[in-house]
């Protein structure tokens, strides 16, 4: 084989894989699981199921569970990372309620019970209607809803608090922007050029005008701690930095102790002393 075969054969195959990379972004990004294996009452919370319906149609399915104390208690709407389902997140559910909110959390489309497939523009259309029902349906009080997002789902709640100006934000364990993920992931291929997915939370950061909290662990091994400081800087005032231990998925409950006590204080002070327990 000659030089110019050789090289041919290898640009031809690297090719191949930037096209097959373009074309399966989607399975690389969304990994949903359609069976719930638990619900908020394994751990004792009663719950009430959600069934909501999006601008564009589409039926989406959650759980609201009432605050420890009152009513009236100052809710979380809580969105998930980018696998499994709500099912997967009893613990999470655990802490915002030992916090003193209640809480909403969501399937995005594609995943759980809710209907249609994943997308960027669907993910956002389902956090509307979260809101939109926390909101006008539940009678929450924006000022008293904690929008909340893990990973891809700070993306997501970072999208909707600039749209909503929430009582807060908080950030958790998530990229600048998919573009800048792939290509750390990825940095054989030009993924920022290719990518299908921009989900850019370091410019929907810069729009949002609550307060926010940003949490990252520096263990993180799928979105390094970097990607945190960089949504830190970016983000305006009033705003705290919480750094934890731990990885990317796990990080939250090998720090518990200090992830609670960070998250008690900053939602103390911005909601209220009398309201955290």
């Amino acid at each position: 084989m000659t030089v110019s075969s050789f090289l041919a054969v290898v640009v031809g195959s690297y090719l191949v894989i930037v096209a097959l990379a373009w074309s399966f972004q989607a399975k690389l990004v969304f990994y949903p699981s359609s069976r719930l294996t638990a619900t908020p009452a394994d751990i004792g919370l009663t719950y009430e199921e959600v069934k909501l319906t999006t601008s564009d149609g589409v039926g989406i399915h959650g759980w609201f569970i009432p605050g420890p104390k009152r009513a009236g208690s100052p809710a979380a709407l809580f969105f998930h990372g980018n696998a499994g389902n709500i099912s997967n997140r009893l613990e999470m559910i655990r802490i915002i309620h030992d916090l003193g909110l209640a809480c909403l959390i969501i399937d995005y489309r594609g995943y759980g019970r809710s209907g249609g497939t994943p997308s960027e523009q669907g993910l956002y259309r389902d956090s509307r209607a979260a809101w939109s029902w926390l909101v006008e349906k539940r009678g929450c009080k924006p000022k008293e809803v904690v929008v909340w997002g893990r990973s891809l789902g700070g993306a997501v709640a970072a999208g909707l608090a600039a749209e909503t100006s929430p009582g807060a934000l908080i950030v958790e364990s998530c990229f600048t922007s998919m573009p800048d993920l792939g290509q750390k992931v990825y940095p054989f291929l030009p993924a920022r050029y290719i990518s299908r997915f921009r989900f850019p939370a370091e410019e929907y950061l810069q729009r949002a005008d609550s307060p926010i909290l940003v949490v990252h662990s520096r263990d993180d091994e799928v979105v390094p701690v970097a990607f945190g400081r960089r949504l830190f800087e970016a983000a305006p005032e009033p705003k705290q930095f919480l750094e934890i231990s731990g990885g990317h998925n796990e990080g939250f409950i090998v720090s518990e102790e200090k992830y609670i006590e960070g998250l008690r204080r900053f939602l103390s002070a911005r909601l209220g002393q009398d309201i955290i327990s």
